[in-house]
């Protein structure tokens, strides 16, 4: 081998170290200071409950779930925690309700196993714990809410309702919901949501920052850090997106921004506007009925990663208290 080929291929070998080095630069070691993260199943002892003596197992829920049993009965059976007869006879009916049954049944099988959620979660927030020591932590719950509520957040706790995520093929989620939403009701979305759950709780977005690229700023930032915070996780996963989908976005990214400036709509405030490249939908009006829906935070995400790349002195925490969004784009240099 002449010293001309040694001498590139050790000057791309640098390279690429240089290159991953800077791609995993938060990277950190799980197992040491690891925050281990255990489900508390409020739905398996919930349908355990003995009906005939309702009122003493009330108390003994009270005892086991101090914390989310007012919760629960505050946010799903919609009554006061110290309205005992009501509580009681609410409970009674929810138990015995033949749907409840057929759907408490599906959670508990596919639910028998909950070690890769608890998996992720212990690795979310040890990674969490590392960069942002002061955030608390909450208890983690599955519960089953009648196809109410997918996520309940509170200062001490984040509860699941876990009948929310059986999988986009589950048949009764075609009763009452699009097609296009099914995809993400899937257990493989749980850890994210949860995580992105707490980031958008801790981290909320300043009212007066309104224009479009402010909201697509903000989610990619988001996005950014739930990469970090769960890097062993597909980029799709995170987003929401089918491959195909992301893939999709990665093809026409050029052609995306391209339509964004051309319509003058990064600066625009106008709501209806900055929903249709944000919100869930079946496709990105403005851009293409072939798109998937939210490609304004998928443009975001990927600002805020060029961003990061172009500025390998910034913290995670200079990142998250980064609210000059039109600084960040011109500093991101992004060009698609």
């Amino acid at each position: 081998m002449t010293k001309k080929i040694k001498f590139f291929i050790l000057f791309f070998l640098i390279i690429f170290l240089f290159s991953c080095q800077n791609h995993n630069r938060f990277r950190i070691n799980t197992k040491k200071n690891e925050v281990e993260v255990r489900i508390r199943r409020f739905d398996k002892d919930l349908i355990n409950v003995d009906t005939t003596n309702l009122k003493a197992e009330i108390r003994k829920i009270y005892k086991d779930y101090p914390v989310f049993f007012p919760v629960f009965i505050n946010e799903i059976l919609n009554v006061a925690p110290s309205d005992t007869d009501s509580v009681a006879k609410l409970i009674g009916d929810f138990l015995c309700d033949a749907a409840f049954q057929k759907v408490n049944k599906e959670v508990l099988k596919t639910f028998a196993d909950v070690h890769d959620i608890e998996k992720q979660l212990s690795i979310a927030f040890t990674y969490m714990h590392h960069y942002f020591p002061e955030i608390r932590l909450p208890e983690i719950y599955f519960f089953v809410s009648g196809f109410n509520r997918s996520i309940i957040i509170y200062p001490s706790l984040i509860a699941v309702g876990a009948d929310l995520y059986l999988g986009a093929d589950y048949p009764l989620y075609k009763s009452f919901t699009y097609e296009y939403l099914t995809f993400n009701m899937r257990p493989e979305s749980i850890a994210p949501d949860v995580v992105s759950t707490l980031l958008f709780s801790y981290f909320p977005m300043e009212s007066e920052n309104n224009r479009l690229l402010d909201n697509m700023l903000y989610n990619g930032k988001i996005l950014f850090l739930l990469s970090v915070f769960m890097p062993d996780v597909e980029p799709s996963v995170l987003m929401g997106y089918t491959r195909e989908q992301w893939q999709w976005c990665k093809r026409f990214e050029k052609e995306i921004w391209a339509k964004i400036i051309e319509d003058k709509a990064l600066f625009s405030s106008d709501m209806r506007l900055i929903n249709s490249y944000l919100d869930e939908a079946p496709f990105t009006a403005p851009v293409s009925q072939d798109s998937p829906g939210r490609v304004g935070t998928w443009i975001g995400w990927q600002i805020v990663n060029s961003y990061m790349k172009k500025n390998n002195n910034v913290s995670l925490r200079q990142l998250a208290n980064e609210n000059n969004y039109q600084l960040l784009l011109q500093k991101s240099d992004y060009r698609p």
